[in-house]
């Protein structure tokens, strides 16, 4: 599986381990009740099928009996597995069986969705047997009779939870279109639609079903987890969750970490340490990542897809089959400080090359076990990876499966761009992907964390926060503290004035404000965990606010060099920050002396403009006091003459969402004039030497500093007045002044 690869959550009756063994039943009298009510979280409350054939497999092993009862997914990868392969059990047998296994109680089965046209575009040890054009064949050889099989009554009891096609969608942000990772693979694939209208039809058929719960493949945090990949990956699931016929409602949640191995939590250090100054997201292993770990990225993932028109309760899983790191090489504690890349390297626990590597990972131990509401914002931990099944082979095996011979897979491979040329660090004599690897079987077992035979429940709280300090305005006070260690990972910080809380913080930072001036107030800080264990208190700390005589009174100097680009709709300003003896907040905008918008940056784009006009800006800046600076000189901007009136034509705005001086993301909307549109081009020359690198949601190329950008084959057709949108990453060095678009349709 390639790396570039809750429904409403914890409640009181929270930790449940999911096993056949464990099946807590809900307040219903009638079985007919659980079918008729679809609840927040399918895995609280009820117990979990156990696949009987992985459980014979890992029984057969030395010490695989201590976790053969473990629930884990079962996998649909082609045509025929539904059916059943070599004499093995169809998926009727396995639904069949959990029925069995419920005796008429609360009962989750869980089953992977995994034969899309084109499957896994960037790797090739799990390709499929469909090819890029088989869509047809995968509606009506693949999906139709999955959808038939689990609307039979004689499953209605059952609350079936799916995993919808693997990789599929997350490589439509990172391996396609233009991206430094771009494969010809998923060049068609985006091109062609099939992975969005794929994944759109079984979310629809399958979400139709009462008793079917969908959670959508969402990679994990070392493939989509910067700015640039995140969002960007969440528009295209909220795209394909809206395609042939499916509405976001067909989407209970979202799965991460899928035969992956990243770190349910890195206890040893978080994305918000620094070291000597250094932040370690500048270290190599981070790369600027704005996570660590796969519950951080999750629970980021969940409120971005909220905040996008996803629903309020949907859910997240964690697949923790193969990400517990454990053994003697788990380390015991924090990095030496001596550098960043030494303080991440000494601490983290993944101790892969690089997070890129995939492919039966040297190292890996069971993680945690299957459980129901593990921690606020998680559904479940599951195992959607059976643990021993193969990832790939290591060697070309000559096979009827449609499975390919991936170089990430042998363990003499020195890598690619995708794992920075990084060793593979697989397990050698490894067979296809999904058959039994026993070797890797056991160096599970051997690096299990929680080690086997011991408790999954955590009930060892965090060491106290240490080194407790604060710095005071008359009517704040600033924390700052050292972060503490836990055995699962710390997740957060209460802080307390006086013995009462009153605030919590995910960081070592926090700031209590609101305070009396020339008053001295006590502080101590509690760390905790996904358990809900509280640390002993840090020492306490007096401080006294200040005096309240030093009230900034020094207006900000006004902002210089305003300037302006335009198109016939929008004017998009940039200038030059301003200083201030304390400090700038940010920038007011006035348009012909009337305030319309305020920023924190040094750029506002004002649109709903209108064509052919004149339009007259200043701007101010503002400080923390509320002192306004004198207004910048006045810029006139003149829009452009529109080409989407009376006719088929398309308007295009150009917009900087984010800029860290050596590269940018930018988000550009296409709208149609008063006719429908079918397709349309947008181009534009950059004034500086900008370069796209990374664009989601159309077709680019660049031939020096001139752009060109086309629409993908699912957004082209845009209603009368209606708008579409694409966004990229970029880089540059000096200026990345706002171009001027131009926009080009037809009907």
């Amino acid at each position: 599986m390639s790396a570039n690869l809750t429904r409403r959550l914890r409640t009181a009756a929270a930790a449940v381990v999911l096993s056949a063994a464990t099946v807590v039943p809900l307040a219903l009298s009638t079985t007919a009740a659980h079918a008729a009510t679809r609840v927040d979280n399918p895995f609280v409350g009820a117990g979990v099928y156990v696949n009987p054939e992985w459980s014979a497999n890992a029984a057969a092993e030395p010490g695989g009996s201590a976790v053969a009862n473990q629930p884990t997914f079962v996998w649909l990868d082609r045509i025929a597995a539904i059916s059943g392969v070599n004499g093995g059990m169809g998926l009727r047998d396995h639904l069949n069986a959990a029925v069995q296994q419920a005796a008429g109680k609360p009962y989750v089965f869980q089953v992977v969705i995994y034969d899309l046209p084109g499957r896994d575009c960037a790797a090739l040890a799990s390709n499929g047997e469909l090819g890029p054009t088989d869509l047809p064949r995968y509606k009506s050889e693949f999906i139709d009779p999955i959808a038939a099989i689990l609307a039979d009554p004689a499953y209605a009891n059952l609350r079936i939870v799916t995993t919808v096609e693997l990789d599929s969608l997350p490589n439509l942000t990172t391996n396609a279109g233009g991206t430094a990772t771009a494969t010809a693979n998923c060049d068609t694939m985006k091109a062609n639609g099939n992975y969005v209208n794929g994944v759109g039809y079984a979310l629809a058929k399958l979400g139709a079903i009462p008793n079917v719960y969908n959670y959508v493949d969402a990679g994990h945090h070392g493939w989509l987890g910067w700015d640039s990949n995140l969002q960007p990956a969440i528009d295209v699931v909220k795209q394909a969750a809206q395609a042939s016929g499916s509405t976001l409602n067909n989407v209970q949640g979202f799965v991460v970490n899928t035969a992956n191995y990243g770190a349910l939590h890195e206890p040893n250090f978080t994305v918000s340490d620094t070291v000597n100054g250094t932040s370690v997201r500048q270290s190599k292993w981070v790369d600027w990542n704005q996570y660590v770990d796969e519950a951080s990225f999750a629970k980021a993932w969940r409120t971005k897809a909220i905040a996008s028109g996803f629903n309020s309760n949907i859910g997240m899983l964690i697949d923790t089959s193969r990400n517990g790191w454990g053994g003697a090489n788990r380390p015991a504690g924090p990095g030496p400080k001596t550098s960043v890349d030494a303080y991440v390297d000494g601490g983290r626990i993944d101790r892969r090359f690089q997070t890129g590597n995939w492919c039966n990972q040297s190292g890996a131990g069971l993680g945690e076990r299957p459980k129901a509401a593990p921690e606020d914002g998680i559904a479940a931990y599951v195992w959607v990876k059976p643990p021993g099944e193969s990832d790939g082979a290591s060697q070309a095996v000559a096979n009827d499966e449609g499975k390919g011979f991936d170089r990430m897979c042998d363990p003499t491979y020195t890598g690619n761009a995708r794992n920075n040329n990084n060793m593979s660090g697989a397990l050698a004599n490894a067979p296809l992907a999904g058959h039994w690897f026993s070797s890797q079987f056991q160096e599970l077992l051997k690096n299990a964390y929680p080690a086997l035979g011991t408790s999954t429940t955590d009930t060892t709280a965090p060491t106290a926060p240490t080194g407790l300090a604060a710095t005071a305005t008359s009517s704040s006070v600033s924390l700052s503290w050292t972060a503490s260690t836990d055995n699962v990972g710390v997740t957060g910080y209460n802080v307390y004035r006086g013995g009462t809380l009153v605030g919590s913080t995910n960081s070592t930072s926090y700031t209590d404000s609101g305070l009396t001036a020339s008053t001295a107030y006590s502080y101590t800080v509690k760390a905790k965990d996904a358990a809900g264990n509280v640390s002993a208190a840090s020492a306490a700390l007096s401080v006294t606010t200040g005096s309240g005589g030093t009230t900034d009174t020094t207006a900000p100097t006004a902002p210089t060099n305003l300037a302006a680009t335009t198109t016939s709709s929008s004017a998009s300003l940039t200038w030059t920050a301003s200083t201030d003896n304390v400090g700038v907040t940010g920038y007011n905008v006035y348009r012909g002396g009337t305030l319309v918008g305020s920023t924190t940056s040094t750029s506002y784009t004002d649109s709903g403009l209108s064509a052919s006009t004149a339009y007259s800006y200043t701007v101010k800046a503002k400080d923390a006091a509320g002192n306004l600076s004198a207004a910048s000189a006045a810029v006139t901007a003149t829009t452009q003459a529109g080409t989407g009136t009376g006719g088929a034509g398309c308007t295009a705005t150009y917009k900087v969402s984010s800029d860290w001086g050596a590269g940018f993301n930018a988000d550009v909307t296409v709208t149609a004039g008063n006719t429908a549109i079918k397709s349309w081009k947008v181009t534009w020359t950059y004034a500086g030497n900008q370069q796209v690198t990374n664009l989601w949601n159309g077709t680019v190329s660049q031939s020096g500093q001139s752009v060109t950008v086309s629409n993908a084959g699912y957004n082209g057709n845009v209603a009368a007045n209606g708008s579409t949108s694409f966004g990229f990453g970029g880089s540059y060095s000096g200026s990345n002044a706002v171009p001027t678009l131009t926009c080009t349709a037809t009907s």
